[in-house]
């Protein structure tokens, strides 16, 4: 299976992570929740898998490219 890592499309503030190690999650769901400009911008899964890891924090600024999750596909 491959590793699938999911970037920050945008500047923002990691404002809730969802995703935990070892969790199965189904292509859709919220993995990350982003804040920039006041607003709630969630970061979802592209494929069905499970997650490897969380590369960031709450509170955390991330950058465009950024990765915040590695999962498995």
């Amino acid at each position: 299976m491959p590793d699938i890592k999911v970037p920050s499309e945008l500047n923002a503030i990691v404002w809730k992570i969802e995703a935990q190690p070892g969790q199965s999650v189904s292509e859709g769901d919220t993995l990350i929740v982003l804040e920039a400009m006041k607003m709630e911008l969630p970061v979802r899964a592209s494929a069905d898998g499970v997650i490897k890891s969380v590369e960031c924090r709450e509170g955390q600024l991330v950058q465009p490219g950024m990765p915040l999750v590695e999962m498995e596909a």
